[in-house]
């Protein structure tokens, strides 16, 4: 019997990766936690309020930590509990899955490095389809936090720092869960490219500019939103992941304005602030 529990946080786009497997990604506060525990028996049993969660993930990451012989002798329970909403570019799937990775390395192997555990939940995505790339960029910063500026395809962070936490992070929660075809977000990887660029020279603000106004134009979420949301103070704005999430990047004396804006469109807002702290587990 064993019991270990894993806080990881999630996270906005920054430069989104599809285009040209390079992302640059921004950690946040609201979190997942995963407690998984150990009894005799074998099979993985998913506890979560959140119906849309997908088990496929989780078993996969779960089978990527934990062996098949400790499997065939372990049951394992996995409880989730996660402030992320799902599906909507906000990283919940690369929170989760590290946060299931961490707690399981924790009983099973805890050897394991960080790159070790990070990995066991991008191939899980790559592998149950719940990522195009693996999301690399955005389990960089779920796990340590930050700004990450990532190449997907070589897996490496290429550029990492803390992030102001003085900011604030606004983010709007559209009804409806409408997305544009991601295939053509190919289309602009110039586009895409110039703006990684901007992020891996620190440039933070201006590529999520550029990102949110690209990325917008194609996931059919309105341009005009992103150009409004700087009009009235955001340092930076963008569609966040593939959408359709709208995060803007704004001092606390500016985000009445911003929640104003997002008044005007049927949804939800949450505001939530930058995040530089690393994933956690514990024993229990």
């Amino acid at each position: 019997m064993a019991k270990a529990i894993a806080t990881v946080h999630g996270a906005i786009s920054l430069v989104n990766a599809i285009a040209n497997q390079k992302g640059a990604t921004l950690g946040i506060a609201l979190k997942v936690e995963a407690t998984v525990e150990t009894s005799s028996g074998h099979g993985i049993i998913l506890q979560s309020k959140n119906k849309t969660l997908s088990s496929c993930l989780i078993n996969k990451t779960v089978e990527k930590i934990v062996s098949k012989k400790d499997l065939e002798q372990n049951k394992i329970t996995i409880t989730l509990d996660s402030e992320i909403p799902t599906g909507f570019g906000l990283k919940s799937s690369s929170a989760i899955s590290s946060a299931v990775a961490l707690a399981c390395a924790k009983i099973f192997k805890p050897k394991f490095t960080d790159q070790e555990i990070l990995l066991a939940g991008v191939d899980a995505s790559i592998e149950s389809k719940v990522s195009i790339t693996g999301a690399f960029d955005d389990a960089c910063s779920c796990y340590y936090g930050g700004f990450n500026v990532t190449d997907n395809a070589k897996r490496k962070r290429v550029h990492f720092e803390k992030g102001p936490t003085n900011l604030v992070v606004v983010i709007f929660i559209p009804k409806n869960r409408k997305r544009g075809n991601l295939k053509n977000l190919k289309v602009l990887s110039a586009v895409f490219e110039n703006a990684w660029e901007l992020a891996r020279k620190t440039n933070y603000w201006e590529a999520m500019i550029i990102n949110g106004l690209a990325t917008a134009s194609i996931l059919n979420s309105d341009p005009e939103i992103i150009t409004n949301l700087i009009k009235k103070g955001a340092l930076a704005a963008s569609i966040s992941g593939n959408g359709p999430a709208v995060a803007a990047i704004v001092k606390k004396e500016n985000e009445a304005n911003m929640k104003k804006i997002f008044s005007t469109l049927e949804g939800n807002v949450i505001i939530s602030k930058v995040s530089n702290k690393k994933a956690e587990v514990h024993e229990l």
